[in-house]
């Protein structure tokens, strides 16, 4: 499957404001990025690095006045979410180094306060994948999914208690839950083919059977689904498409569009 996404961002500035973005899709074993045009106005002095996630991030200093940010970007994914019912449990000694760091609690996922929970909702189930299944299916039919709430990111703890959230919120709760039974599970942003209303998306994935698993509680059905990542992390808090210091801005425009094209051969 192929993906057109684009993404604009505006924002009026009042004083001089360092950004680091997060904007651009990186090809790897699950997607290739075809083409991509990235475009900032005015033009200014940008640089690139890779986070300790490797993602491609970019940096620059916006000046006063008007700043606008557009990406566009084709995409070849699989064509579908993958599933593996009894996928096996990966035991904690076998795991790669780089997926370690996602079995520790961090800002919004306190899995230490979660394993009581995650005991209760995979009762019977194998472990592995099939007990990611079942959280994902719990969180889809106890969590009330809201598209719209506060752009603050809320923990795993206050989704668990106010019964709802948007989807980077239930996406804490599903990582939370996977770590306390000793599931690396990270937080991913990105694109949605599908999505209504069209906006960017959260989700997370899960290491079991030797690879990540994508997993996503706020859609009722992933069959047909085209995930584009642009961003991988511990939680909300690592996957911001844009950080800026200083005094707040906010985006004064912002539109996303996800289009799928006509299949190619990769």
């Amino acid at each position: 499957m192929q993906l057109q996404t684009r993404c604009d961002l505006s924002f009026e500035i009042s004083y001089p404001t360092p950004f680091v973005l997060m904007l651009r899709p990186r090809s790897g074993a699950y997607q290739w990025v075809v083409s991509e045009e990235y475009v900032i106005t005015p033009s200014i002095r940008i640089s690139e690095f890779t986070d300790n996630y490797g993602n491609l991030c970019q940096r620059l200093l916006a000046p006063p006045g008007y700043l606008s940010i557009c990406t566009q970007s084709k995409v070849i994914i699989a064509g579908g979410v993958e599933r593996s019912p009894g996928g096996a449990f990966v035991e904690i000694q076998n795991l790669p180094d780089g997926v370690l760091c996602y079995l520790l609690p961090s800002r919004y996922c306190e899995s230490e306060h979660f394993n009581s929970l995650a005991v209760e909702i995979t009762a019977g189930q194998f472990i592995g994948y099939d007990q990611v299944a079942a959280i994902e299916s719990w969180i889809r039919n106890a969590i009330r999914y809201e598209l719209k709430g506060s752009d603050a990111p809320v923990s795993a703890m206050d989704v668990k208690e106010r019964q709802w959230g948007v989807c980077r919120d239930l996406s804490h709760l599903g990582i939370a839950l996977c770590r306390s039974l000793s599931i690396p599970a990270r937080m991913v942003v990105g694109y949605c083919h599908g999505l209504e209303p069209m906006d960017l998306h959260a989700w997370f994935e899960a290491y079991v059977a030797d690879r990540w698993y994508t997993f996503d509680p706020s859609q009722s059905e992933l069959n047909g689904k085209g995930y584009v990542v642009l961003g991988y992390g511990r939680d909300a808090a690592d996957v911001a498409v844009y950080n800026q210091f200083g005094p707040s801005v906010y985006p004064i425009l912002k539109t996303v569009d996800v289009i799928k094209l006509v299949e190619e051969d990769a």
